[in-house]
């Protein structure tokens, strides 16, 4: 696939790099040519100096023949104009990111797409609503629902009071069922497994598993974890992920936000209902106990600096706070921060990754998830008449090994991914898998 990308920003790089592993043609545009060719001497990639919203830079960069346009300058018009821009030149898909949420409600997304662009995004709202969908299920590390949370993706971590500790996948199968849940990657240390039935849990392992909903409370206990009502909730950082954070946790949550910059705090007050807007530092001890610390159930970090929200974080849990979510934008840091105890995390990289890689895949992805925790992808696919993936059973089929089917969704029913299982034509299906599986997964599913 041809890949045009204008913006060579966090964002951009790091779709530049995902993508030209998976064998793409990736051009790359952006005015700072230092940076360009520094990811030209990393990458297998392309790039020309130039502004997005040139139409001579367009052409150059082979816009008028790429199959698809990506839009991920900082600045919103830019991103617009050159997505119009680059549809009227030739581009199949164009995809945008935007910082306003008007853009999104229907009938704007409507006009937008009326001329030129195809599919926008906004990772600060979708990490936001990451950062709600974290407290629903106190006692994981990441949750995700697919086909409306007919079958969910928990990520829990295991300690020493584990039933399920030192025991095979296959003896957990035998002794406590799994009709209604399937373990589908296991992350210990910095590796990633796809199990098998001769896999053992160990203790400090990180298992994601697809359940049922109602079987949930039986994971938890499985793996010694006890789950806690959350109410009382303090976001440090009026950032745009904190504000609309806040607008979202203040319907169901007692909420504060505490934010250094006195303006943005005037802001805030004025935008939020009922969310507790303090100006202060969140780091500040004296402040936090203030604040009634001791009785907050959820401590969310997302201030502009990865350090401070996984130091605050750490402060937090140290004074208590069972859950904790940081914003973690440097990639480097995700692993440190999952194993000094760190609860949740988001990083709007692998938010937009996940919403843009699934228009590469030439096939029907209803939804797409990189793991934050892990270097596993997880996917729902639906399964298309004639495809090799409907022809037999699971067992039976040659499935990657670093791949695996965690559960199906047929006619609205949840059912969990066993041997003598057969996929059939119209099923989501959702796909666990590590990069070097996800090109051989996506043939079974392409006719």
């Amino acid at each position: 696939m041809n890949i045009v990308i204008a913006g060579a920003g966090e964002v951009g790089t790091h779709l530049a790099k995902m993508l030209s592993k998976q064998e793409h043609n990736i051009m790359l545009i952006d005015q700072d040519q230092e940076k360009l060719e520094l990811l030209e001497n990393q990458l297998d990639i392309l790039s020309i100096v130039g502004s997005c919203t040139s139409i001579g830079a367009l052409r150059d960069a082979g816009v008028p023949k790429c199959d698809l346009y990506i839009a991920v300058n900082h600045l919103e018009d830019q991103n617009i104009n050159s997505a119009i821009l680059a549809k009227k030149l030739g581009a199949k898909r164009t995809i945008c990111r935007v910082n306003n949420s008007e853009y999104l409600e229907n009938e704007n997304a409507e006009y937008l797409k009326g001329i030129g662009i195809d599919s926008l995004i906004y990772p600060e709202r979708l990490a936001a609503e990451e950062i709600v969908a974290a407290l629903k299920q106190s006692g994981t590390r990441q949750l995700h629902e697919f086909s409306d949370g007919r079958l969910q993706l928990l990520g829990i971590k295991l300690w020493e009071n584990a039933p399920i500790l030192n025991l095979t996948l296959a003896q957990m199968a035998e002794r406590y069922g799994a009709q209604h849940f399937r373990v589908a990657a296991i992350k210990r240390s910095d590796r990633t497994i796809i199990p098998r039935g001769n896999d053992v849990f160990r203790y400090g392992d990180l298992a994601f598993f697809v359940a049922k909903p109602f079987y949930v409370p039986n994971l938890f206990s499985l793996c010694g974890k006890s789950r806690y009502e959350i109410k009382n909730v303090v976001i440090v950082g009026g950032s745009r992920i904190g504000c609309k954070a806040a607008s979202l946790l203040e319907k169901n949550y007692n909420v504060k936000i505490i934010e250094k910059d006195r303006e943005k705090c005037i802001l805030l007050a004025d935008k939020l209902k009922s969310t507790l807007v303090i100006n202060g530092d969140g780091r500040d001890l004296t402040l936090l106990r203030e604040e009634g610390i001791k009785n907050t159930d959820a401590f969310i970090s997302v201030t502009h600096s990865s350090e401070t929200n996984i130091l605050s974080c750490l402060l937090a849990k140290k004074l208590g706070v069972k859950k904790s979510v940081a914003e973690v934008e440097n990639i480097d840091y995700i692993d440190l921060a999952e194993n000094i105890g760190i609860g949740s995390l988001v990083n709007t990289k692998l938010i937009a990754a996940s919403h843009i890689y699934r228009y590469t895949m030439n096939v029907d992805v209803k939804h797409l998830k990189f793991l934050t925790f892990s270097e596993a992808e997880v996917f729902e696919l639906i399964a298309e008449v004639g495809s090799p993936i409907t022809r037999k059973t699971l067992a039976d089929l040659r499935f990657p090994d670093n791949a695996t089917v965690g559960g199906i969704i047929r006619n609205g029913d949840a059912i969990i991914a066993k041997g003598d299982v057969q996929i059939e034509a119209g099923d989501n299906v959702v796909i666990f898998a590590l990069p070097t599986a996800v090109k051989k997964v996506i043939k079974l599913f392409q006719k």
